[in-house]
């Protein structure tokens, strides 16, 4: 295979090929083989664009991993060596590699990285950001990734997507950003991850080809609803369940919303009580969209309950995501009929009673949202004093132990990689050094 052979004598790889076995890296020849066949090189390399046709997204982000994977040569050529440098250069095609084997071993620390952190991942994303590759993320790089990364996951695959949108969405993730100069320097990207996970499993999955970051549930409601008429649009729904396991994103069910059932505690409470975890949206008079995630039914409790698993959110105008920090258990309140002052009846999350990171009060006329140390959390609106104008909850259906995702193409990379070499058995070319 030209230049793929272990007789390079580019000092990086022979350190770099040590990390493999000897299996591996036939595996990885024969992987560079059967996209180098696609790339009509005469096997010597693999093109930019049957490389991100193999990782699944393209355009600038697609450029920008290419880039970053052939050393920034600038050739356009990504050889079996640079395959295994990657990894010490880079820290892409180690995780990926390794990973898609199911290995879970440790690399060894060779070069700048001991692989497989999520300081590394971190850092190799941080890069990918730099799409315009002059060493400084700034904020139209972020929104170049951020519209590759929707489009990727949504709009190529829609019709129904609405002029403007896609930017819109891409400024509420943006606005989540905190630039320390007109730059985001790494430490600034780290928090801008937490507050928004489902970015950070995107731009992780591409180090390591899965579903991780890429699951969006599907959002099930009554024929007589206008789709246009409901809060939670896709998008908003992928950044939720960025901090949710696989088993919560198959689909989501709406409960309840106002516009169809009424401004009312009561049926509000019979449409969702005691029906698992659940995903609370509001809107308000001031325009703004946040709300919670209850990983337990709402019960009639007279004093906080729940788990760790709960969280707060924000959709518009900026998208958060705000986990509990552990300085206290007031995770979920539910107060139903209580007559005693010093039970406040109606919904909430976090903070202490009278001073909520979230309340709805049980007349669901108004409520509150304070800044709270449980989650973390600022106040998510424009003013502590909520009005709302739109309330929606959305049950989230759990996967069984023995249903699979029917949506969700499977896979795994080395599922990928053997159908590639029993294409190049049938042509001989599978175990081939050419």
């Amino acid at each position: 295979m030209g230049n793929s052979g272990s007789s390079s004598t580019d000092p990086r790889f022979a350190s770099a090929a040590r990390a493999f076995t000897q299996k591996e890296l036939e595996d990885l020849r024969s992987l560079h083989a059967s996209l180098a066949v696609q790339s009509q090189s005469n096997g010597k390399y693999v093109s930019p664009d049957v490389f991100k046709a193999y990782i699944g997204i393209d355009g600038p982000l697609g450029d920008r991993v290419f880039d970053l994977v052939t050393q920034k040569r600038k050739d356009q050529k990504l050889t079996f060596e640079d395959l295994v440098i990657a990894k010490v250069q880079d820290a892409s095609f180690s995780i990926w590699f390794r990973l898609s084997h199911n290995t879970h071993k440790p690399l060894p620390p060779l070069g700048t990285y001991e692989k497989g952190t999520n300081e590394d991942i971190e850092e190799f994303i941080y890069q990918l950001l730099d799409v315009s590759g002059d060493g400084t993320v700034r904020r139209n790089d972020l929104e170049v990734v951020l519209t590759s990364v929707l489009d990727n996951l949504f709009h190529r695959q829609s019709s129904e997507t609405k002029a403007g949108s896609n930017h819109e969405i891409v400024m509420v993730f943006i606005n989540a950003a905190n630039f320390t100069s007109d730059s985001m320097s790494l430490e600034d990207f780290r928090k801008w991850c937490t507050l928004l996970p489902a970015v950070r499993k995107y731009l992780g999955s591409l180090l390591m080809p899965s579903d991780s970051g890429l699951l969006v549930p599907l959002l099930q409601h009554e024929d007589n609803i206008d789709p246009s008429h409901l809060l939670l649009r896709k998008e908003y729904a992928w950044h939720i369940g960025g901090a949710l396991s696989p088993t919560e994103l198959d689909e989501w069910k709406l409960l309840y919303h106002s516009s169809v059932h009424g401004l009312s505690f009561n049926t509000f409470l019979g449409n969702i009580l005691n029906d698992g975890p659940t995903v609370l949206i509001i809107k308000d008079i001031d325009g703004y969209i946040y709300g919670g995630y209850a990983s337990q039914p709402w019960e009639r409790h007279s004093d906080f309950y729940g788990d760790m698993r709960s969280f707060l959110f924000q959709l518009y105008p900026v998208a958060s995501i705000f986990r509990p920090t552990g300085a206290n258990h007031n995770l979920q309140w539910c107060a139903v009929n209580f007559s005693s002052e010093s039970i406040r009846n109606g919904i909430g999350f976090g903070g202490r009673v009278n001073h909520f990171g979230l309340f709805l009060s049980a007349n669901f006329d108004q409520g509150h949202t304070f800044s709270c140390i449980t989650f973390g959390s600022p106040c998510l609106s424009k003013t502590s004093q909520i009005y709302p104008e739109v309330i929606e909850c959305w049950g989230v259906v759990p996967r069984r132990a023995d249903q699979d995702r029917p949506e969700v193409i499977k896979g795994t990379v080395l599922e990928r990689f053997k159908e590639d070499r029993h294409m190049l058995n049938m042509v001989g070319l599978a175990n081939s050094s050419e």
